[in-house]
């Protein structure tokens, strides 16, 4: 990760910035255009609606600087240049996760783990499974995304199988997995928030406990309500999946090495693109071995019919990788469970990052973004404003800029002087930042977050966005936390009034 922590350029309180009502009409115009596409395209805005949207929307904001601010279009063009260098690892790390997610079907990981995975994990009980399960791995890896796109995948075929809402299956799988990606000491996003802030990063991770077990545990409580409540709807005849899965793939425990052998990668702390393509690569000889067959069928549109020529096994593997995949079971609901989208079903990911990247550039480069917020730091009164304010603005960040490492840097260079003069610890700072922005990218749809794990997932940002307990609750724990003082200390200014 690039060290994006140098010091902002200015004060909060510097002149010459746009004026906030002004700096709101980009983001009005955003929230109007995504508003109106939802109305035009009934939910089909990710096809290309949201894109224009954006892309509008950041011309709204080049229109005005220049025209009313006289800002000229290098500045802009630079924001531009600088934000795609810093982000475009992450572009290729969407695709490399494309290409595992295919394999990991195609090579019988996942289905292994779907059929499996029904046999154990009890109706009653799922919610809470999964959410625990996906904290764990989240935890040892530092990693959400590749947790939902592996770990995470195989669970929700399984809350399909036996009849648990989608919504509130990826609801159980986001909420875990961001609870222990925040709590890593291997994740990226931890190690921004503590180095942007210039905290210990286990002071940090100690200092965000106050906050995240209360929320995590206030998780589990509602999932294990929510699924007790299911569970007395009556089960679910998942016969038929475990047919046609083990009609269709070779189910094998072998198989289960992939994900084995991808946790040690991780463990050893190789680069996220190697770790990827390495899993990738380890799930596509699997595929040779033990599903030949369906390296076969795919090359066939679909139909299983026998193996084929070494011709056609590699066609079939090199289709997994980049393209997408179906192999038809015999059952409707399990051909759309074992569907993969290979490279080329992350690229409207892409496509929706790349220009929610243009808009936030345009904002930060404009000075709007700031504009907008600094009429923040006028209401600040108590320790309660302050982190109150910091929920808000980076949040907004999330909303604007459209990526969460952005948003991070951001609010932390936004605020770190106001939480120094004020006399309150950088690990308030830290920590906030984490509650604010980290768990809420996910509910975004235009966010590079809220856009892969829907991709994923095969769920609609919109439709996991209620179900997500943990992401909800931690901003507002983190309010809470600081209106009560719990572990929140200050120094006392010379000539201040005793608090």
């Amino acid at each position: 990760m690039q060290n994006n922590t140098e010091k902002p350029q200015s004060n909060p309180g510097l002149t010459g910035l746009p004026h906030p009502l002004v700096s709101l009409i980009p983001a009005l115009a955003l929230v109007g255009l995504l508003l109106l596409s939802n109305l035009l395209f009934e939910g089909d805005t990710l096809s290309g609606s949201s894109q224009f949207s954006l892309l509008f929307s950041a011309g709204v904001c080049i229109t005005i600087s220049m025209l009313v601010y006289k800002i000229r279009w290098q500045v802009f063009e630079d924001a531009l240049k600088k934000t795609f260098a810093d982000t475009s690892v992450s572009l290729i790390v969407l695709l490399m996760i494309g290409m595992m997610a295919g394999a990991w079907m195609v090579s019988g990981v996942v289905p292994t783990l779907i059929y499996y995975g029904i046999q154990i994990l009890s109706p009653r009980f799922f919610l809470v499974s999964s959410c625990v399960i996906c904290a764990a791995v989240s935890l040892l890896t530092g990693s959400s995304w590749s947790t939902i796109a592996t770990i995470g995948v195989a669970l929700l075929g399984v809350g399909k199988a036996i009849g648990v809402p989608v919504g509130w299956s990826a609801g159980a799988i986001i909420s875990g997995a961001y609870f222990g990606d925040k709590i890593s000491p291997m994740s990226d996003t931890t190690i921004l928030a503590s180095s942007c802030t210039g905290t210990d990063l286990f002071q940090h991770i100690r200092y965000m406990l106050f906050t995240t077990l209360p929320s995590f545990l206030l998780t589990i409580m509602v999932f294990l309500c929510v699924g007790l409540a299911l569970a007395s709807n009556g089960n679910v005849d998942v016969a038929f999946y475990l047919d046609g899965l083990q009609d269709t793939f070779h189910i094998s425990l072998w198989t289960l090495l992939v994900p084995v052998i991808t946790l040690w990668l991780i463990a050893k702390k190789l680069n996220a693109l190697i770790t990827l393509f390495l899993s990738a690569l380890t799930a596509g000889v699997f595929a040779l071995i033990f599903q030949p067959h369906i390296l076969t069928a795919i090359t066939h549109e679909g139909v299983v019919a026998g193996v084929g020529s070494t011709a056609e096994l590699v066609k079939g593997l090199m289709t997994t990788f980049f393209a997408s995949t179906s192999v038809q079971t015999g059952f409707d609901s399990l051909d759309s469970l074992v569907k993969t989208g290979g490279m080329v079903g992350m690229l409207s990911t892409v496509w929706l990052i790349v220009c929610a990247l243009c808009f936030g550039s345009a904002m930060v480069a404009s000075g709007m973004l700031r504009g907008m917020l600094v009429s923040l730091v006028s209401i600040i009164k108590s320790t309660f404003g302050l982190v109150t304010s910091t929920v808000v603005t980076g949040f907004v960040m999330n909303l604007t800029t459209g990526d969460q490492y952005m948003s991070i840097i951001l609010t932390t260079n936004f605020f770190r002087d106001i939480y120094g003069e004020k006399g309150y610890e950088s690990r308030l700072l830290s920590r906030t930042t984490e509650d604010a922005v980290t768990v809420t990218s996910v509910l975004i749809p235009w966010n590079s977050c809220g856009m892969t794990q829907a991709t994923v997932l095969g769920v609609a940002t919109l439709t996991y966005l209620p179900y997500c307990i943990f992401n909800l609750a931690s901003p507002l724990m983190s309010m809470l936390v600081a209106a009560t003082g719990w572990r929140i200390t200050r120094v006392q200014s010379v000539g201040e009034p005793p608090r």
